[in-house]
Protein backbone atom coordinates (compact mmCIF):
# COMPACT_ATOMS: atom_id res chain seq x y z
CA UNK A 1 0.00 0.00 0.00
CA UNK A 2 1.41 3.76 -0.17
CA UNK A 3 1.91 6.00 2.10
CA UNK A 4 -1.34 7.45 1.46
CA UNK A 5 -3.53 4.70 0.13
CA UNK A 6 -6.89 5.75 0.52
CA UNK A 7 -6.57 9.13 1.72
CA UNK A 8 -8.62 11.98 0.05
CA UNK A 9 -6.95 14.98 -1.68
CA UNK A 10 -7.82 18.27 -3.50
CA UNK A 11 -6.46 19.94 -6.09
CA UNK A 12 -6.32 24.22 -6.70
CA UNK A 13 -8.11 24.68 -10.01
CA UNK A 14 -5.22 25.68 -11.94
CA UNK A 15 -3.37 22.05 -12.04
CA UNK A 16 -4.13 19.72 -14.34
CA UNK A 17 -6.21 16.68 -13.69
CA UNK A 18 -7.00 14.42 -16.65
CA UNK A 19 -10.47 13.91 -17.19
CA UNK A 20 -11.37 16.60 -14.93
CA UNK A 21 -12.05 20.19 -15.82
CA UNK A 22 -9.68 22.71 -15.06
CA UNK A 23 -10.97 26.06 -15.87
CA UNK A 24 -8.07 28.39 -14.37
CA UNK A 25 -10.97 30.33 -13.02
CA UNK A 26 -11.37 31.88 -16.19
CA UNK A 27 -14.67 31.79 -18.22
CA UNK A 28 -12.30 31.26 -20.99
CA UNK A 29 -11.57 27.72 -19.80
CA UNK A 30 -14.72 26.77 -18.39
CA UNK A 31 -14.98 23.45 -20.25
CA UNK A 32 -11.14 22.94 -20.50
CA UNK A 33 -10.90 19.35 -19.43
CA UNK A 34 -7.31 17.75 -19.44
CA UNK A 35 -5.72 15.05 -20.97
CA UNK A 36 -2.84 14.48 -18.41
CA UNK A 37 -2.54 14.58 -15.03
CA UNK A 38 0.05 17.31 -13.75
CA UNK A 39 3.12 15.90 -12.23
CA UNK A 40 1.74 16.70 -8.60
CA UNK A 41 -1.47 14.96 -8.83
CA UNK A 42 -0.13 11.58 -10.45
CA UNK A 43 2.35 11.50 -7.49
CA UNK A 44 -0.46 11.87 -5.19
CA UNK A 45 -2.23 9.05 -6.82
CA UNK A 46 0.70 6.84 -7.38
CA UNK A 47 1.11 6.79 -3.57
CA UNK A 48 -2.69 5.72 -3.32
CA UNK A 49 -4.02 9.06 -2.78
CA UNK A 50 -7.59 9.44 -4.17
CA UNK A 51 -8.68 12.91 -5.71
CA UNK A 52 -11.89 14.40 -5.03
CA UNK A 53 -12.52 17.89 -5.94
CA UNK A 54 -10.57 20.64 -7.01
CA UNK A 55 -10.72 24.06 -5.25
CA UNK A 56 -11.05 27.81 -6.21
CA UNK A 57 -8.70 30.22 -6.84
CA UNK A 58 -9.04 33.99 -8.84
CA UNK A 59 -8.94 33.97 -12.32
CA UNK A 60 -5.49 32.78 -13.78
CA UNK A 61 -4.27 32.53 -10.07
CA UNK A 62 -3.17 35.88 -9.77
CA UNK A 63 -4.76 38.02 -7.59
CA UNK A 64 -4.72 37.84 -3.65
CA UNK A 65 -8.59 37.43 -2.82
CA UNK A 66 -10.35 34.28 -4.52
CA UNK A 67 -12.90 34.34 -6.84
CA UNK A 68 -14.06 34.36 -10.03
CA UNK A 69 -17.04 34.59 -12.63
CA UNK A 70 -17.24 30.99 -13.08
CA UNK A 71 -17.65 29.60 -8.72
CA UNK A 72 -18.07 32.69 -7.63
CA UNK A 73 -16.33 33.90 -4.25
CA UNK A 74 -15.09 31.63 -1.66
CA UNK A 75 -15.54 32.38 2.34
CA UNK A 76 -13.10 32.36 5.24
CA UNK A 77 -14.37 29.43 7.57
CA UNK A 78 -13.57 31.40 10.11
CA UNK A 79 -15.73 34.42 9.41
CA UNK A 80 -17.61 34.34 5.92
CA UNK A 81 -17.30 37.95 5.79
CA UNK A 82 -13.63 37.92 5.73
CA UNK A 83 -11.31 36.87 2.73
CA UNK A 84 -9.60 33.38 2.84
CA UNK A 85 -6.87 35.07 0.76
CA UNK A 86 -5.60 33.95 -2.97
CA UNK A 87 -4.75 32.60 -4.33
CA UNK A 88 -4.79 29.18 -2.58
CA UNK A 89 -7.95 30.50 -0.89
CA UNK A 90 -10.02 27.74 -2.09
CA UNK A 91 -7.73 25.23 -0.96
CA UNK A 92 -6.90 26.49 2.72
CA UNK A 93 -11.06 27.13 3.53
CA UNK A 94 -11.39 22.95 2.68
CA UNK A 95 -8.80 22.15 4.42
CA UNK A 96 -9.60 24.30 7.34
CA UNK A 97 -12.84 23.47 7.29
CA UNK A 98 -12.62 19.47 7.30
CA UNK A 99 -13.26 19.08 3.17
CA UNK A 100 -9.88 17.45 2.81
CA UNK A 101 -6.73 16.64 4.53
CA UNK A 102 -4.58 17.36 2.03
CA UNK A 103 -4.53 20.01 -0.76
CA UNK A 104 -2.49 21.24 -3.60
CA UNK A 105 -1.58 24.56 -4.14
CA UNK A 106 0.55 27.05 -5.87
CA UNK A 107 2.47 30.04 -4.71
CA UNK A 108 4.44 33.26 -6.76
CA UNK A 109 3.82 35.99 -3.91
CA UNK A 110 2.52 34.06 -1.16
CA UNK A 111 -0.59 32.00 -2.82
CA UNK A 112 0.25 29.13 -0.68
CA UNK A 113 0.80 30.70 2.89
CA UNK A 114 -0.90 33.47 3.08
CA UNK A 115 -3.99 31.75 2.79
CA UNK A 116 -3.08 29.03 4.99
CA UNK A 117 -2.72 32.09 7.57
CA UNK A 118 -5.85 33.66 7.22
CA UNK A 119 -7.39 30.29 7.59
CA UNK A 120 -5.21 28.83 10.49
CA UNK A 121 -3.39 25.87 8.68
CA UNK A 122 0.28 24.64 7.39
CA UNK A 123 1.13 26.26 4.07
CA UNK A 124 4.55 24.94 2.73
CA UNK A 125 6.66 26.46 -0.62
CA UNK A 126 9.54 24.52 -0.71
CA UNK A 127 12.94 25.17 -2.53
CA UNK A 128 12.30 26.33 -6.36
CA UNK A 129 12.59 23.47 -8.01
CA UNK A 130 11.88 20.63 -5.29
CA UNK A 131 8.53 19.89 -6.93
CA UNK A 132 7.79 20.19 -10.39
CA UNK A 133 5.48 22.97 -12.01
CA UNK A 134 4.53 20.42 -14.82
CA UNK A 135 0.88 21.01 -15.23
CA UNK A 136 0.32 24.15 -13.86
CA UNK A 137 -1.26 27.04 -15.72
CA UNK A 138 -0.32 29.48 -16.26
CA UNK A 139 3.08 28.74 -17.48
CA UNK A 140 4.64 32.42 -16.84
CA UNK A 141 7.30 33.42 -14.33
CA UNK A 142 8.24 29.59 -13.78
CA UNK A 143 11.53 30.76 -12.26
CA UNK A 144 9.21 32.39 -9.19
CA UNK A 145 6.83 29.92 -9.36
CA UNK A 146 5.99 26.63 -6.47
CA UNK A 147 3.43 23.83 -6.16
CA UNK A 148 3.47 22.59 -2.72
CA UNK A 149 0.66 21.00 0.44
CA UNK A 150 -1.32 22.93 2.35
CA UNK A 151 -2.40 21.05 5.08
CA UNK A 152 -4.11 21.07 8.67
CA UNK A 153 -0.29 19.91 10.17
CA UNK A 154 2.67 19.86 10.25
CA UNK A 155 3.44 16.47 10.31
CA UNK A 156 1.02 16.10 7.20
CA UNK A 157 3.20 18.35 5.16
CA UNK A 158 6.49 16.63 5.64
CA UNK A 159 4.57 13.42 5.04
CA UNK A 160 3.27 14.82 1.43
CA UNK A 161 6.61 16.48 0.55
CA UNK A 162 8.88 13.33 -0.31
CA UNK A 163 5.88 12.10 -2.67
CA UNK A 164 6.27 15.93 -4.54
CA UNK A 165 9.50 16.16 -4.61
CA UNK A 166 11.92 15.00 -7.78
CA UNK A 167 12.59 15.80 -11.23
CA UNK A 168 10.38 14.96 -13.38
CA UNK A 169 12.07 15.56 -16.72
CA UNK A 170 9.76 17.91 -17.92
CA UNK A 171 10.18 21.06 -15.73
CA UNK A 172 13.44 22.13 -16.32
CA UNK A 173 13.64 23.95 -13.05
CA UNK A 174 12.97 20.86 -11.15
CA UNK A 175 16.78 19.03 -10.49
CA UNK A 176 17.29 16.04 -9.01
CA UNK A 177 18.18 17.15 -5.48
CA UNK A 178 18.40 14.56 -2.91
CA UNK A 179 15.11 13.47 -1.24
CA UNK A 180 14.29 15.84 1.75
CA UNK A 181 15.36 14.59 5.20
CA UNK A 182 13.09 14.96 7.95
CA UNK A 183 12.78 14.56 11.38
CA UNK A 184 10.33 16.29 13.25
CA UNK A 185 11.37 14.83 16.64
CA UNK A 186 15.05 16.33 16.05
CA UNK A 187 16.86 18.87 18.79
CA UNK A 188 16.30 22.44 18.22
CA UNK A 189 19.22 22.57 20.34
CA UNK A 190 21.46 25.64 18.85
CA UNK A 191 19.62 26.06 15.80
CA UNK A 192 20.50 29.40 14.77
CA UNK A 193 17.43 31.93 14.05
CA UNK A 194 16.72 35.69 13.33
CA UNK A 195 13.42 36.61 14.17
CA UNK A 196 11.99 40.17 12.40
CA UNK A 197 8.36 40.82 13.98
CA UNK A 198 8.42 44.12 11.17
CA UNK A 199 11.56 45.70 10.23
CA UNK A 200 12.14 45.32 6.58
CA UNK A 201 8.30 43.59 6.36
CA UNK A 202 6.49 46.73 7.94
CA UNK A 203 4.07 47.89 8.90
CA UNK A 204 3.16 45.10 10.69
CA UNK A 205 0.00 44.69 13.13
CA UNK A 206 0.45 44.63 17.22
CA UNK A 207 -1.30 41.22 17.17
CA UNK A 208 1.06 39.73 14.87
CA UNK A 209 3.94 41.21 15.66
CA UNK A 210 3.27 40.03 19.25
CA UNK A 211 2.52 36.92 18.03
CA UNK A 212 6.27 36.22 16.10
CA UNK A 213 7.70 37.63 19.70
CA UNK A 214 5.63 34.74 21.49
CA UNK A 215 6.79 32.14 18.66
CA UNK A 216 10.95 33.51 19.29
CA UNK A 217 10.24 33.31 23.12
CA UNK A 218 9.30 29.54 23.06
CA UNK A 219 11.96 28.71 20.37
CA UNK A 220 14.64 30.06 23.12
CA UNK A 221 13.21 28.18 25.49
CA UNK A 222 13.14 25.08 23.45
CA UNK A 223 16.80 25.66 23.49
CA UNK A 224 17.35 27.29 19.34
CA UNK A 225 19.88 30.97 19.39
CA UNK A 226 17.64 33.08 18.99
CA UNK A 227 18.65 36.89 17.58
CA UNK A 228 16.55 39.75 16.79
CA UNK A 229 17.64 41.26 13.22
CA UNK A 230 15.70 44.03 11.51
CA UNK A 231 16.58 43.09 8.16
CA UNK A 232 17.34 46.81 7.31
CA UNK A 233 19.94 45.66 4.73
CA UNK A 234 17.55 44.64 2.85
CA UNK A 235 15.96 47.85 2.73
CA UNK A 236 17.00 49.05 -1.19
CA UNK A 237 15.59 45.49 -2.35
CA UNK A 238 11.56 46.11 -1.76
CA UNK A 239 10.35 42.40 -2.81
CA UNK A 240 6.66 44.13 -3.56
CA UNK A 241 8.71 46.78 -5.75
CA UNK A 242 10.53 43.84 -7.14
CA UNK A 243 7.87 41.37 -8.24
CA UNK A 244 5.72 44.37 -9.71
CA UNK A 245 7.62 45.53 -11.96
CA UNK A 246 8.52 41.96 -13.18
CA UNK A 247 5.37 39.97 -13.02
CA UNK A 248 3.85 42.91 -14.76
CA UNK A 249 5.91 43.27 -17.21
CA UNK A 250 6.44 39.38 -18.29
CA UNK A 251 2.73 38.28 -16.73
CA UNK A 252 1.18 40.67 -19.42
CA UNK A 253 3.36 39.90 -22.45
CA UNK A 254 2.78 36.14 -21.85
CA UNK A 255 -1.57 36.51 -21.48
CA UNK A 256 -2.47 39.30 -23.99
CA UNK A 257 -1.90 36.74 -26.57
CA UNK A 258 -4.22 34.34 -25.16
CA UNK A 259 -7.04 36.59 -23.79
CA UNK A 260 -6.79 38.73 -27.24
CA UNK A 261 -10.66 38.87 -28.45
CA UNK A 262 -11.96 37.68 -25.25
CA UNK A 263 -11.81 40.43 -23.10
CA UNK A 264 -15.40 40.47 -22.47
CA UNK A 265 -14.49 37.00 -20.63
CA UNK A 266 -12.46 38.40 -18.23
CA UNK A 267 -12.84 39.33 -14.64
CA UNK A 268 -12.38 42.76 -13.30
CA UNK A 269 -9.17 42.06 -11.74
CA UNK A 270 -7.23 40.81 -14.67
CA UNK A 271 -8.55 43.41 -17.22
CA UNK A 272 -7.17 46.09 -14.24
CA UNK A 273 -3.99 44.02 -13.85
CA UNK A 274 -3.55 43.91 -18.22
CA UNK A 275 -4.31 47.56 -18.49
CA UNK A 276 -2.29 48.53 -16.26
CA UNK A 277 0.99 50.95 -17.53
CA UNK A 278 4.44 48.42 -18.41
CA UNK A 279 7.36 49.60 -16.33
CA UNK A 280 9.57 50.87 -18.37
CA UNK A 281 12.88 48.67 -19.61
CA UNK A 282 14.94 50.96 -17.20
CA UNK A 283 12.27 49.98 -14.18
CA UNK A 284 12.52 46.40 -15.27
CA UNK A 285 16.20 45.91 -15.44
CA UNK A 286 16.52 47.41 -12.34
CA UNK A 287 14.16 45.36 -10.87
CA UNK A 288 15.70 42.00 -12.27
CA UNK A 289 19.15 43.26 -10.94
CA UNK A 290 17.61 44.00 -7.65
CA UNK A 291 16.42 40.43 -7.37
CA UNK A 292 19.94 39.47 -7.43
CA UNK A 293 21.18 41.69 -4.70
CA UNK A 294 17.86 40.27 -2.58
CA UNK A 295 19.09 36.74 -3.44
CA UNK A 296 22.60 37.71 -2.29
CA UNK A 297 21.10 39.32 1.19
CA UNK A 298 19.18 35.96 1.39
CA UNK A 299 22.37 34.03 0.88
CA UNK A 300 24.17 35.66 3.46
CA UNK A 301 21.63 35.69 6.35
CA UNK A 302 21.68 32.13 6.03
CA UNK A 303 25.26 31.31 6.00
CA UNK A 304 24.69 32.77 9.85
CA UNK A 305 21.38 31.85 10.72
CA UNK A 306 19.47 28.22 9.93
CA UNK A 307 15.87 29.81 10.44
CA UNK A 308 14.20 33.17 9.95
CA UNK A 309 11.64 33.69 11.85
CA UNK A 310 8.98 36.12 10.87
CA UNK A 311 5.38 37.36 9.70
CA UNK A 312 3.26 35.43 6.92
CA UNK A 313 1.07 38.92 6.56
CA UNK A 314 0.83 42.33 7.82
CA UNK A 315 -2.94 41.76 8.91
CA UNK A 316 -5.02 38.96 9.54
CA UNK A 317 -8.15 38.11 7.29
CA UNK A 318 -9.46 41.32 5.96
CA UNK A 319 -13.06 41.99 4.74
CA UNK A 320 -14.02 41.07 0.84
CA UNK A 321 -12.84 43.35 -1.63
CA UNK A 322 -10.88 45.86 0.53
CA UNK A 323 -9.09 48.72 -1.43
CA UNK A 324 -7.53 49.32 1.89
CA UNK A 325 -5.85 47.38 4.59
CA UNK A 326 -5.34 48.94 8.05
CA UNK A 327 -2.59 48.21 10.08
CA UNK A 328 -3.46 49.81 13.68
CA UNK A 329 -4.74 52.84 11.92
CA UNK A 330 -2.21 52.61 9.11
CA UNK A 331 -3.57 52.47 5.63
CA UNK A 332 -1.62 49.95 2.69
CA UNK A 333 -2.79 49.03 -0.36
CA UNK A 334 -3.97 45.43 -0.62
CA UNK A 335 -1.32 43.87 -2.23
CA UNK A 336 1.23 44.94 0.26
CA UNK A 337 -0.51 41.76 2.03
CA UNK A 338 2.21 39.86 0.14
CA UNK A 339 5.02 41.79 1.35
CA UNK A 340 6.65 39.13 3.66
CA UNK A 341 5.97 36.30 1.70
CA UNK A 342 6.78 37.74 -2.17
CA UNK A 343 10.83 38.04 -1.33
CA UNK A 344 10.94 34.12 -0.64
CA UNK A 345 9.23 33.47 -4.01
CA UNK A 346 12.21 35.56 -5.62
CA UNK A 347 14.63 34.27 -4.03
CA UNK A 348 13.06 30.03 -3.87
CA UNK A 349 13.71 30.02 -0.61
CA UNK A 350 11.95 27.29 1.18
CA UNK A 351 9.17 28.81 3.51
CA UNK A 352 5.79 27.22 5.50
CA UNK A 353 3.62 29.36 7.98
CA UNK A 354 2.26 28.29 10.66
CA UNK A 355 -0.76 29.29 13.21
CA UNK A 356 0.35 30.59 16.19
CA UNK A 357 -2.22 32.71 17.60
CA UNK A 358 -5.28 34.34 17.81
CA UNK A 359 -5.67 38.31 16.50
CA UNK A 360 -7.83 40.57 19.01
CA UNK A 361 -11.05 39.88 17.18
CA UNK A 362 -10.05 35.71 17.19
CA UNK A 363 -9.03 35.41 13.48
CA UNK A 364 -5.77 32.99 13.42
CA UNK A 365 -2.20 34.77 13.14
CA UNK A 366 0.36 32.45 11.54
CA UNK A 367 4.04 32.99 11.63
CA UNK A 368 6.11 32.25 8.65
CA UNK A 369 9.70 30.03 8.51
CA UNK A 370 12.00 30.57 5.92
CA UNK A 371 15.48 28.38 5.95
CA UNK A 372 18.43 27.65 3.05
CA UNK A 373 17.53 25.91 0.04
CA UNK A 374 17.14 22.47 0.32
CA UNK A 375 16.71 22.74 4.20
CA UNK A 376 13.09 21.72 4.31
CA UNK A 377 13.97 19.15 7.39
CA UNK A 378 14.96 22.31 9.43
CA UNK A 379 12.32 24.41 8.39
CA UNK A 380 9.39 21.56 9.15
CA UNK A 381 11.11 20.52 12.57
CA UNK A 382 11.22 24.06 13.85
CA UNK A 383 7.51 24.42 12.48
CA UNK A 384 6.29 21.25 14.55
CA UNK A 385 8.06 22.28 17.45
CA UNK A 386 5.74 25.53 17.45
CA UNK A 387 2.98 23.55 16.46
CA UNK A 388 3.59 21.29 19.53
CA UNK A 389 3.96 24.69 22.02
CA UNK A 390 0.71 26.14 20.63
CA UNK A 391 -1.32 23.05 20.94
CA UNK A 392 -0.04 22.41 24.81
CA UNK A 393 -0.83 26.36 25.57
CA UNK A 394 -4.63 25.57 24.23
CA UNK A 395 -4.87 22.54 26.11
CA UNK A 396 -3.81 24.23 29.48
CA UNK A 397 -6.27 26.98 28.40
CA UNK A 398 -9.26 24.99 27.64
CA UNK A 399 -8.93 22.91 30.75
CA UNK A 400 -8.55 26.08 32.99
CA UNK A 401 -11.87 27.04 31.60
CA UNK A 402 -13.61 23.84 32.18
CA UNK A 403 -12.12 23.78 35.68
CA UNK A 404 -10.22 20.65 35.20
Amino acid sequence: LGPLHGVPFTVKDCINTAGVRTTGGSLIFKDYVPERNATVVERLTAAGGVMMAKTNLPEFALWWETGNRVFGQTNNPWNLDRTPGGSSGGEAAAIFSGMSPIGIGSDVGGSIREPANYCGIVGLKATHGRIPLTGHWPEVLLRYMHVGPLTKTVRDAALVLPILSGADGKDPYALHFPDPIIDLKRSLQDIRIAVCPEGYFSPIANDVKSTVVQAAKALEELGCRVELNSLDKWDDCSGLSISDAIYSAEGKYWLTPIVKDKEEFLAPTIKRRLSAPQPSMKDYQKAVIDCEVLRQNVAHLFSIYDILLCPTGPVVAHPHGSSRLDVDGKEIVPRSALAATVPFDLTGSPAVTVPFGLSNDGLPVGVQLVGRHLDEGTVLCVAAALEQVRDKEFESTMRSKIGI
